[in-house]
């Protein structure tokens, strides 16, 4: 339990810390510090709560629970004092009715619910633990030296020590998020990582930031509201606000409670950015990169994953809900990926991949099979490495290339060679065999045909084939060689390349620890929360094969590294050379530019036509499920009336 709450509250102290450091010396030496124990104390957790199931932690926690609800009050004015300072009235009037309808529940009934454990963890409380606490600490190393960078090209007061402050209170919410088994406390910390985001994404306070920061606001509050509903709900009708007493009073109650269930699982499906409030998730661009990574990667987003997978016992194609959140997540996943090949802006690429594969998770949590949720997780660790990894290559690239379009990166290879080999490592990671995410999409795929989802074995096909057609656009791009170009990697910030070459030693060492994974942590997981496994998880065997593959990759990446003889010559451009290999004289006597271009099909796929067809079709599904669930609450209600 100790360790546990040392890793909620020790990054606020940090975090309070950094409020009032200034000096870049003394906020390095702590940053890098605080990064290192945060990490050790994950991997510490791990070893003590991995090798046993659910343990949970009953304290008396009516005085923690009484300062959450002063906190929420306080937050709460200040969302709604800022709102209406910015006129955001949505943002006003979503904090003024959740957070009443919280405190009044709290005061008249959800102190009086008796409660066994506040707390608790799992396997998949471990695996998020480890994510927050390794990635999320590698971002804050990462973010030293961007953020030097940062300050030095940007005009006014030096605020970074409020953006360090904000990531790592974000690190600590996450943590308390992820253990939380009283839903009042994961809503408490939900809320804290909403307005965390807002900090984050209005970081600059130019216009566009704040009214995207907003944005992210607006409708994380909109799903605010559906966590509380369905805590309302929960301790009303079914007389309990724990998150495991839940999942396990469905032999009592029947598919009754996925009517609160559908409720979280809103709040989530806002959170991790589906369609159609996928337009926060993009907005984030604004921000510095490291919010980027953070928001993308080890927090965030994957909360709201989180809720929908620790969700798929109560979801499946047995009710509504289950059909809400996997139709959903597939649609997203078609229609986010295919709105990335019109993309050039390479972080607004990644954020629709991300919106992409997060569907594909929200796709198995609905499923709502053993089968369907480790795939999930699967990709959510494979997820938050490879995505953190492009995210950083892409902030430093544009850092020093002094543009983040994909078609400035012509050369990059040679500009930039170990930068440029970090990112093919990274985009490989998300789509080539033998790496950990393709692998655990055919666990997605054959989980999807089990169900007997024909739509759903539809979305993950033709999106995955679009998956691999922007993914090897990137990858041209940045492979290809260009004679005379010179290095401009001396001036990368050490702390930038040890964080981009130790996130490539990570999506390497998971995909070489594979099958420990899915035997030692997940396979426990699925049989303690599903009572078993029916289906057929990835064999062994192919296990094995997978990490062979790998490994001999390593081995020849090794062998070879730093050992070819290659002479890079003169290119042949279809006319006179005029010396610098990006200009020839032509057959019309003219200067022609050489340049290497991509398909973007911007008419075909363009963001606007996808994200509104997307979003129409989600926004269907989403009526029709909450309607379907408050329709069978207000019978239940009136039959027992």
């Amino acid at each position: 339990m100790g360790t546990i709450l040392f890793l909620i509250l020790f990054p606020m102290v940090i975090a309070f810390i950094l409020l009032v450091a200034k000096s870049d010396k003394a906020r390095d030496v702590i940053v890098i510090g605080s990064a290192a124990i945060i990490a050790a104390m994950s991997i510490v957790v791990a070893i003590l709560f991995g090798a046993g199931g659910m343990e949970s932690f009953s304290f008396n926690g009516e005085v923690v629970s009484y300062i959450m609800m002063i906190i929420e009050i306080g937050l709460c004015v200040y969302i709604i004092i800022t709102g209406i300072k910015h006129k955001k009235w949505l943002a006003v009037i979503f904090a003024a009715v959740q957070t009443p309808l919280m405190v009044v529940f709290e005061l008249r009934e959800g102190h009086h619910i008796a409660i066994e454990s506040n707390m608790y963890i799992d396997k998949l409380s471990v695996i998020m633990i480890l994510i927050i606490g390794i990635i999320g600490s590698l971002i804050t190393v990462y973010a030293l030296g961007y953020m030097k960078d940062y300050q030095h090209h940007a005009e006014g007061k030096d605020r970074r020590p409020w953006f360090f402050f904000v990531m790592f209170l974000f690190l600590g919410a996450m943590v308390g998020l992820v253990t939380s088994n009283n839903m009042i406390w994961m809503y408490f910390f939900w809320e804290i990582t909403s307005l965390s985001s807002f900090w984050l994404i209005g970081f600059t306070k130019t216009k566009e930031a704040t009214n995207n920061a907003f944005r992210a606001l607006i409708m994380n509050l909109l799903g605010g509201l559906g966590f509380a509903i369905g805590i309302i709900i929960l301790g009303k009708v079914f007389q309990t606000v724990e998150m495991s007493t839940m999942l396990t009073i469905g032999t009592v109650y029947g598919d009754l409670v996925a009517i609160p269930a559908a409720f979280f699982a809103f709040a989530g499906i806002t959170k991790a950015a589906q369609m159609p409030f996928n337009s926060w998730l993009l907005g984030a661009m604004v921000a510095p990169t490291p919010t980027s990574a953070l928001l993308h990667s080890s927090t965030m987003v994957k909360a709201g994953v989180f809720m929908i997978i620790k969700l798929a016992p109560v979801l499946g194609m047995t009710n509504f809900a289950g059909i809400m959140v996997m139709m959903v997540g597939g649609i997203t996943f078609l229609f986010a990926s295919c709105a990335a090949i019109s993309q050039n802006n390479a972080k607004r690429v990644l954020a629709y991949s991300t919106i992409a594969n997060l569907g594909l998770i929200v796709a198995c949590g609905g499923v709502g099979t053993a089968e369907a949720v480790w795939a999930g997780i699967m990709l959510i660790i494979f997820h938050a490495i490879t995505k953190s990894l492009l995210f950083l290559c892409v902030g430093t690239a544009e850092h020093h290339i002094g543009s983040r379009m994909i078609e400035d990166m012509d050369g990059l290879f040679c500009r930039m060679p170990r930068l440029a080999m970090c990112m093919i490592i990274g985009i490989a990671g998300m789509f080539l065999a033998p790496f950990g995410m393709l692998i655990s999409k055919w666990a997605c795929m054959v989980s999807f045909v089990d169900s007997g989802n024909v739509l759903l074995v539809g979305f993950i096909c033709f999106g995955s084939a679009v998956t691999a057609f922007y993914w090897l656009k990137w990858m041209g791009k940045l492979s290809a060689v260009v004679a005379g170009e010179e290095s401009i990697e001396t001036g990368v910030h050490k702390t930038e390349t040890f964080v981009h070459i130790t996130l490539v030693v990570l999506v390497i060492l998971v995909c070489l620890l594979f099958p420990v994974l899915s035997n030692f942590m997940l396979v426990p997981y699925l049989e303690m929360a599903f009572g078993g496994i029916s289906g057929a998880i990835m064999s062994q065997s192919n296990m094995i094969i997978m990490v062979i593959m790998v490994a001999f990759l390593v081995l020849m990446a090794v062998l070879f590294f730093g050992r070819s003889k290659k002479n890079i010559v003169p290119i042949y451009l279809s006319g006179v050379n005029a010396g610098d290999n990006r200009l020839y004289h032509g057959s019309m006597q003219k200067d022609v530019e050489f340049t290497l271009r991509n398909w973007h099909m911007e008419k075909y796929f363009g963001e606007h036509k996808m994200n509104l067809i997307g979003g129409v079709l989600c926004t269907a599904m989403l009526v029709m499920g909450i309607g379907f669930m408050v329709a069978t609450l207000v019978s239940l209600l009136g039959g027992v009336a």
